[in-house]
C-alpha cells in the first residue's frame, strides 16, 4: 500500500447531521490513513456542527472545515478542492463498498502513471441494486463517462482545467467531466471493482422532471466544450443508462 500521496476527501453538506456523521465513520474505516478530511457546510442549523466537532476530534489536524452559506453544492465542492492540500483530490457522499477501496486506488494511480482513476458504482435503494455503472473505459463521444462519485484525480488536473461551473444546476460534474476527457490527455485508470454504493434519488435523479433537465445540461454541455454532434452522444449516453438499470 503507498502511502507517500495524500488524499483529500470532500464532503459538501447542509442540514443533514447524521448523514454527515455516516460518511465521516465511512472515511475513517478506509485503511488508507494518509487522508486529509474536508467538509463544507452551508451554515446549518441542525447538529451538523456538533458532528464537526466529533470529526475534529477524531481526524486531528487532518481534519480541514468551514460554515457558511454557499450557492448550492457544486460551489460548496469547488470550495472544498481549493482548501485541499493534498496530491490527490475526490469527494465522498456515500458508501465505500469495502475498506481497501482508497487504497486500490491510490496503488493502480502509482503503478500506471495516471491522472486519475474511476471504477464502478452501485446505485442502492435501501439494500436492493437499482443500476450497476460498470462502464470501464471509453470516449466521452460516444456516451462514455465515469462515475463522478468514483472519480479521484491528481491536483494538477483541477489547476489546469478549472473547477465546477455553477452556473449548472444538475450537471456540473458532467460538464467538467467532459472538459477533462474530451481531448484525452487526461489519463485516468480504471479500478474493476465496485468502489461506491450510492442511494438512488440524489440530484439528477430523484425524478423524471430533473433527469431531463440534467439532459438539457448535458446537451449544453457538449456543445460548450466543442463536441460534435451533441444530439448523438446524447443518444448513445441515454441508452447506456438504460442498459444499468437492474430487471427485477
Amino acid at each position: 500500500m503507498n502511502q507517500e500521496k495524500k488524499v483529500s476527501i470532500v464532503t459538501a453538506t447542509y442540514n443533514d447531521g447524521e448523514n454527515l456523521r455516516r460518511i465521516m465513520q465511512e472515511i475513517w474505516n478506509q485503511d488508507y490513513k494518509n487522508i486529509e478530511y474536508i467538509i463544507v457546510d452551508g451554515a446549518s442549523r441542525d447538529h451538523t456542527l456538533e458532528v464537526i466537532e466529533e470529526a475534529r476530534e477524531r481526524f486531528g489536524d487532518r481534519l480541514r472545515w468551514i460554515s457558511e452559506p454557499d450557492k448550492g453544492i457544486y460551489d460548496a465542492l469547488n470550495k472544498g478542492f481549493r482548501m485541499a492540500t493534498g496530491d490527490i483530490l475526490g469527494c465522498c457522499f456515500d458508501r465505500y463498498a469495502h475498506p481497501k477501496v482508497l487504497s486500490h486506488m491510490v496503488e493502480i494511480m502509482e503503478r500506471e502513471g495516471t491522472d486519475g482513476v474511476h471504477g464502478d458504482l452501485y446505485y442502492m435503494n435501501g439494500d436492493t441494486i437499482v443500476r450497476k455503472w460498470q462502464q470501464g473505459q471509453g470516449n466521452i463521444r460516444y456516451g462514455w463517462m465515469p462515475g463522478h462519485p468514483t472519480l479521484y484525480l491528481r491536483r494538477q488536473v483541477y489547476e489546469t482545467y478549472g473547477y465546477y461551473k455553477t452556473d449548472y444546476r444538475i450537471s456540473a460534474d458532467y460538464e467538467f467531466m467532459i472538459r477533462i476527457l474530451k481531448d484525452q490527455k487526461v489519463r485516468l485508470s480504471y479500478l474493476p471493482e465496485v468502489l461506491i454504493y450510492m442511494s438512488h434519488g440524489g440530484t439528477s435523479t430523484n425524478s423524471l422532471r430533473a433527469y431531463l433537465e440534467g439532459l438539457k445540461e448535458g446537451h449544453r454541455a457538449l456543445r460548450e466544450n466543442g463536441v460534435s454532434f451533441p444530439a448523438f452522444t446524447d443518444v448513445c449516453r441515454t441508452l447506456r443508462v438504460l442498459g444499468q438499470f437492474v430487471r427485477k
